[in-house]
């Protein structure tokens, strides 16, 4: 296994593991931290919108872990839920919401810069930067 792959797999792996501890923490210990997130504009309940998501992302952690081989399909709709509960992180910010120990505005700017680390760090475990062929 070539350096780069070997980083491509441990970003899969560590990403996949990311994205079960966040959802889980959706269902349990964050719960309500996240319901706080949920921009004012989503025509739904906001418990169910965090249940969901965290259902989501259980699904994201599973499917990158146990199928590597479906990096690419399954990092491309990664992609998208990130950039689609990107809004909840600007309704925090532009709302001004505490949560997360987020009690600033600059720390909830600073926070809007990790969805585009979490998109890159998608793109290089799916090998989207590599040669196509390579599993």
């Amino acid at each position: 296994m070539h350096i780069s792959e070997f980083g491509q797999h441990l970003t899969r792996l560590s990403l996949g593991g990311f994205m079960a501890f966040a959802g889980v923490a959706h269902l349990t210990i964050a719960r309500e931290e996240f319901q706080a997130l949920v921009p004012p504009w989503v025509p739904f309940p906001a418990d169910p919108v965090v249940v969901g998501s965290g259902i989501i992302e259980i699904g994201f952690g599973a499917l990158l872990i146990a199928l590597p081989r479906y990096r690419r399909p399954i990092t491309a709709a990664l992609i998208v839920f990130f950039i689609a509960v990107f809004t909840g992180n600007l309704s925090q910010y532009t709302g001004s919401i505490d949560a997360f120990g987020l009690d600033t505005d600059a720390k909830r700017l600073a926070r809007l810069f990790f969805q585009p680390i979490f998109v890159l760090a998608a793109l290089y475990a799916g090998n989207w930067f590599g040669r196509r062929d390579r599993v």
